[in-house]
């Protein structure tokens, strides 16, 4: 493992330069039988999706908004090599997961991750979320402070978003719900044809995504085969309509929070209002990157993240060389 980064506002990394996008090299999960490392978990009385390689102390990566588990592909063999075990999972209403039996709520998928953790026997763990998945992250932070460790927030959402609410335009949203799912059911099944086009990749991704037609087709196509879920709207309802900025300070653990500065999904200066009002925490913005670092910087990414779990109390790093181990 690579040097350890001291936490703090003050010592707050502003802004990361880095000349490559997406993966370098031949990625590790190509090579990867994921069907040896899933297994199905029963939660609340419907059936979880979940993937788990290697040993050691657990890291629980949540994905976003129509995301899956493979939003994670780049992270899991990294984390497993590094010594951790390397836990993600299907959100219920995503992936291959079940509906929940309840209404979905920010709350109610908190409660499923402690639920998720119980179930499996682990006791503190990191968590490391994306969009939703870091709004998720920060709400299991809260309710079960002694859950956590250590937090990952990866352009989380939770704060602009309160204020973006609309009822007319979810209506309308709820009223075509069939057809958009017809339309991201075939999408999803033609995720190996359109990914393998440049022009398709960054037409499908380029919300997302700073510049998807330079990332990988297979990594595309395993990140829009999961789309058009049903718990997509019901969780597009569910961010709007739950506070977190008032309870932020209530996170007691270390907290690295991670951006794209070209994030078009969740405004950078979101990022500062949790440097802001989270006690320990500290920001790294990626240059040139959208809302998914740890898709297209995969390998400064990790090498952050896992400096950050690594890090023993009290440790102090020179910002500049470790800005620069990563470029």
């Amino acid at each position: 493992m690579s040097m350890a980064i001291r936490m703090g506002r003050r010592a707050s990394l502003r802004t990361v330069t880095q000349a490559s996008y997406g993966p370098s090299g031949q990625s590790a999960w190509l090579g990867t039988d994921w069907r040896e490392h899933q297994r199905w978990v029963r939660i609340e009385g419907s059936w979880a999706n979940v993937v788990e390689i290697g040993s050691g102390p657990p890291v629980l990566f949540i994905h976003g908004l129509g995301g899956t588990w493979q939003n994670w592909l780049e992270q899991l063999p990294a984390t497993a090599e590094a010594g951790y075990r390397a836990i993600a999972v299907d959100l219920p209403g995503f992936g291959h997961s079940e509906m929940p039996r309840e209404e979905i709520s920010i709350s109610g998928y908190g409660r499923w991750v402690d639920a998720l953790l119980e179930e499996l026997a682990y006791g503190p763990v990191a968590l490391v979320g994306n969009s939703m998945g870091g709004f998720i992250a920060a709400e299991v932070a809260i309710q079960f402070p002694a859950r956590v460790e250590r937090l990952v927030l990866v352009s989380a959402a939770g704060i602009t978003i309160e204020f973006q609410r609309s009822e007319r335009a979810l209506a309308a949203l709820y009223r075509t719900e069939r057809i958009g799912k017809i339309v991201t059911t075939w999408v999803a099944l033609q995720s190996d044809v359109l990914a393998r086009r440049p022009r398709l990749r960054k037409a499908l991704l380029h919300f997302v995504a700073a510049h998807p037609d330079r990332l990988p087709a297979p990594l595309v196509a395993e990140q829009i085969r999961g789309t058009g879920k049903a718990g997509f709207l019901p969780a597009l309802d569910a961010l709007s309509k739950y506070p977190i900025r008032d309870r932020l300070q209530k996170i007691a653990c270390p907290t690295l929070i991670v951006w794209g500065g070209k994030d078009r999904l969740v405004p950078v200066r979101d990022a500062d209002v949790f440097e802001k009002l989270i006690p320990d925490a500290r920001k790294v913005i990626f240059e040139d990157t959208g809302h998914v670092a740890m898709l297209e910087r995969p390998d400064r990414f990790n090498r952050l993240v896992l400096d950050f779990l690594a890090e023993q109390p009290g440790e102090e790093v020179d910002e500049t060389s470790t800005a620069a181990a990563g470029d």
